[in-house]
């Protein structure tokens, strides 16, 4: 060797870097590393080209990584071996997989955050829209603001125009219930003052079976036009009604009609409950769960009103202290025109009403007898 090479680390004994030229006869030339008696093992059997292989013990009995290069002169072949102790490599390899898992590990929480920041950023108009949403079913608002991107415009006019459709579909159908109610007013009219006259000419059995028809009459287009508000105020966006206000008008109402009987009337509502249900719909369906409450009640009427958080709905409970409903009639009694007892004032469209409103809501009602007597109607309505 005429010069030394680059790398100090091939002339310092136990650096852990070595090399050797060996011939057929032995070693030729090694490196400063290595001691005299220090050798690496021969070739790989029947290695004719250069490789890198694997050493379970090196020249200093440590496991290595050598590479092996055989080439032959004119006189003899000889085999060029440099290694590197395994963990050497091992401390490199390390470090390297250190270094790229930081690196990679940087990368992902920049892209992971730039991808967050980017979807925030690109679905605030969504969220945005959501919010001006849950406005308009709440009915703080309604329609939708027009100061949205450009992106999203063609949705949010899309939606007004929908929202625009529906209420003027449901003004419609108002008015047109409200013009069939006047329509068929006048014709009841005509025939209630045909019945006075019969009266008046003594045809009592004429004007008995014409009231009993126009009676019938009134009373199927009242069970009508209720059902046909109901449906068109079901589910529409920005109806809620609280409820306190509602319980106190309707028992103010009931005392003054009932007020010979001194009933003691009662009611309860948690604080700032709201129903999703318009306010003629919740006063008419309450109004004659109560009002059947007080024809039959003794002496106390209690009405409450609790929110179910976990159906998301109103449970409203009115109670009396009458005597109740014999059970094999508790499935009669919603039943249109079904008066369980003819000695009490009525239709017997009231809880047929009651059912229909509540169900077209998304509601129900219930009716059971309490254990000490009385009737319990427990009415479920969707809450705001």
């Amino acid at each position: 060797m005429t010069q030394r090479l680059s790398d100090p680390r091939f002339a310092q004994p136990g650096a852990g870097y070595y090399w050797q030229v060996s011939g057929r006869d032995g070693v030729v030339l090694q490196s400063a590393s290595l001691e005299p008696q220090q050798h690496f093992p021969p070739p790989a059997p029947g290695a004719d080209r250069e490789l890198i292989r694997s050493i379970e013990a090196g020249p200093t009995g440590g496991p290595m990584i050598a590479y092996e290069r055989p080439w032959d002169t004119a006189a003899s072949g000889y085999v060029l071996q440099i290694g590197a102790d395994q963990r050497i490599v091992d401390d490199v390899l390390t470090h390297f997989n250190r270094a790229l898992i930081l690196s990679l590990g940087t990368l992902a929480f920049a892209l992971i955050g730039a991808g967050a920041l980017q979807a925030w950023f690109g679905l605030r108009p969504m969220r945005r829209l959501r919010d001006a949403l849950s406005d308009i079913r709440v009915g703080k608002a309604e329609t939708l603001p027009g100061d949205f991107p450009s992106e999203v415009r063609p949705l949010v006019d899309d939606l007004n125009a929908l929202i625009d459709a529906n209420t003027q579909m449901v003004r419609r159908a108002r008015t047109q219930a409200g013009n069939l109610a006047h329509g068929l007013k006048t014709p009841l009219a005509v025939l209630t003052d045909e019945v006075r006259r019969l009266l008046a000419r003594g045809d009592t059995e004429s004007a008995a079976v014409l009231t009993q028809q126009t009676g019938l009459m009134q009373r199927q287009i009242d069970f009508q036009l209720a059902r046909a508000r109901a449906a068109a105020n079901a589910g529409l966006p920005g109806v809620i009604t609280p409820v306190e206000p509602a319980f106190a008008s309707i028992v103010a109402a009931m005392r003054r009609l009932y007020a010979d009987r001194a009933l003691t009337i009662t009611h309860s509502a948690e604080s700032g409950l709201v129903t999703a249900v318009d306010p003629n719909d919740l006063d008419e369906v309450v109004a004659n769960l109560v009002d059947n409450a007080c024809k039959w009640a003794l002496s106390t009427v209690t009405i409450t009103a609790t929110r179910e958080a976990s159906a998301g709905q109103l449970l409203v409970t009115i109670v009396d202290d009458g005597p109740g409903i014999p059970p094999d009639a508790l499935s009669r009694a919603f039943a249109p025109g079904e008066r369980l007892d003819e000695a009490k004032p009525g239709s017997g469209l009231g809880l047929a009403i009651v059912r229909d409103l509540a169900t077209l809501h998304g509601g129900a009602i219930e009716l059971s007898n309490g254990s000490n007597g009385g009737l319990h109607a427990t009415l479920r309505l969707p809450a705001a």
